[in-house]
C-alpha cells in the first residue's frame, strides 16, 4: 500500500489510529537516534530516511535522482513495517539484530531481506528499533553501499 501524501506528517495523518500511535513513536525513536546526516521525508510511498544529494551526490543507483535510501517505515494492510537497508547489507548487523530481537520481543521475529514486519503495535520492541537506528552513520553507509555496489558490479 503505496500512499501518495507529500509529507510525513500528511503520511502519519492519515493511518488509523492505532497505527498512528505506533508509527509516531516509532518515528520518534528513530529520529531521536539516527545519527546525524540522514534526511526524514517520504519515498516509495512511505515514510524514511537517506543520505540526501548533498552529502551523496551520486545518490541511489537504481534511480540516481533520488537520495540514498537507508531505513524506511510503512503501515501495510496486515503489519507495520521497518525497512533496514543496513541489516541487508551487514550480516554481523543482521545477526546482532536477530539475537537482540529474540531477547527483546517474545514473538517470532517476521523478517525478509531488509524488511521487518510487525502485526500487532504492541509487538514493537521499540527501544531494539532505536538502538538499530543508532548502529550506522551517514559515512558508514555510504561506505557500506558503496563496497556492496561495487562487488556486486565487479562479479558480473
Amino acid at each position: 500500500m503505496q500512499s501518495k501524501a507529500a509529507t510525513v506528517d500528511q503520511y502519519i495523518a492519515e493511518l488509523p489510529e492505532d497505527r498512528q500511535k505506533a508509527v509516531s513513536k516509532l518515528r520518534n525513536v528513530i529520529k531521536k537516534n539516527i545519527p546525524k546526516g540522514f534526511k526524514e521525508g517520504m519515498g516509495y510511498g512511505m515514510m524514511g530516511w537517506s543520505v540526501p544529494h548533498s552529502m551523496y551526490p551520486s545518490g541511489y543507483h537504481c534511480n540516481p535522482k533520488d537520495p540514498l535510501p537507508f531505513m524506511g517505515l510503512a503501515s501495510q494492510k496486515n503489519s507495520i513495517n521497518l525497512y533496514h537497508m543496513g541489516i541487508y547489507a551487514n550480516p554481523k548487523l543482521l545477526k546482532w539484530f536477530q539475537e537482540a530481537h529474540a531477547k527483546a520481543s517474545p514473538k517470532k521475529l517476521d523478517m525478509g531481506k531488509s524488511c521487518v514486519r510487525y502485526k500487532k503495535p504492541e509487538d514493537i520492541p521499540f527501544d531494539l528499533i532505536g538502538e538499530l537506528a543508532s548502529k550506522i552513520t551517514v559515512a558508514e553507509w555510504i561506505n557500506m553501499y558503496e563496497t556492496n555496489l561495487n562487488g556486486s558490479r565487479s562479479k558480473k
